[in-house]
């Protein structure tokens, strides 16, 4: 039996907003493993979130810049939020990410030469450190190219020209004309700001996700004590209903949720008189998956001794 710490159970806590008892309890049932305890806890009706994401809290920006047919985002992760307002801070995101334009991965950026001209990306954020005084890390990266056609762009919670908390990217597959598609293009990325799906199509989807998810569907339908057969189609309609919160193109459209982001890129294509195609997408959360620690811990921590 796996010894349950209460970091481990910190660490479920902080993933599922779930009390400290129900983590305790969904870590003993799984023998210490974490992901199985959220979807314990997911079965049972007491974490409606599991993601990560959801309790990130690292601050900084994330930049976005486009030209021709690619378009980049780059997230510059600080302490502080008061960072993000330095202007020495957004310039320099700013210089990384069209610089980033012209490279393919996150190392090879790092050893790029610097926007300043002195040493490689990795020396320049150093100097920035030691510049301004916080700790930083230049993250990730995406790119997002078309063929033929255009990489729209949208920042949500703009600080800056190409900087914000929120960055998407959006490319759109067209002959005809690039303002149309652009708009189009423009709005379907908003739409991913608020919605954050996870893959543009139902056959991009992680198959390791979707098979968790099932996994997860079938214990709560198994609460309801019905039999399996009724089971089969009640997960099958959740599945469906799953495909429909995370695939872009299947998801309600958030300006008009009568119709699908697929029947509004076809619709607002036809009225533009173009052909237009979403074929791919990004989108970087300020902080994502980046985890802050809590201020008091210690009552908790106390309370759980005693259990």
């Amino acid at each position: 039996m796996a010894e349950i710490t209460a970091a481990l159970v910190k660490d479920l806590r902080e993933k599922t907003g779930v009390g400290m008892m129900d983590c305790k309890k969904a870590l003993t049932e799984t023998n210490g493993d974490i992901e199985a305890a959220i979807d314990w806890l997911r079965a049972k009706g007491l974490s409606k979130a599991a993601k990560k994401a959801d309790r990130a809290a690292a601050e900084g920006l994330v930049g976005v810049y486009v030209a021709g047919n690619t378009g980049v985002l780059v997230e510059l992760n600080a302490e502080t939020d008061f960072v993000s307002r330095n202007e020495q801070f957004q310039a320099a995101v700013s210089g990384i990410t069209k610089l980033a334009h012209g490279y393919d991965s996150l190392d090879a950026l790092n050893g790029a030469p610097a926007p300043s001209g002195e040493g490689t990306v990795s020396d320049f954020v150093t100097n920035l450190i030691a510049t301004i005084g916080e700790n930083m890390t230049l993250r990730r990266m995406a790119k997002v190219s078309v063929n033929q056609g255009v990489v729209a762009s949208y920042i949500h919670t703009a600080t800056g020209e190409g900087l914000g908390r929120i960055g998407v990217l959006v490319g759109v597959e067209t002959s005809g004309d690039a303002a149309s598609a652009t708009d189009i293009g423009r709005k379907v990325a908003m739409h991913i700001a608020a919605t954050a799906p996870l893959s543009l199509k139902t056959d991009d989807l992680d198959p390791a996700v979707v098979e968790r998810e099932r996994q997860v569907l079938t214990e709560q339908a198994r609460e309801s004590g019905k039999p399996e057969d009724v089971i089969a189609r009640m997960i099958e309609g959740r599945i469906r209903k799953f495909y429909e919160e995370v695939v872009l193109l299947q998801q309600p459209f958030v300006m008009n949720p009568d119709q699908t982001v697929a029947a509004y890129v076809a619709e607002a294509a036809k009225a533009a008189g173009i052909s237009a195609e979403v074929t791919g997408f990004a989108m970087f959360k300020l902080g994502e998956g980046v985890e802050k620690k809590e201020d008091d811990f210690a009552a908790e921590v106390a309370a759980l001794s005693g259990t």
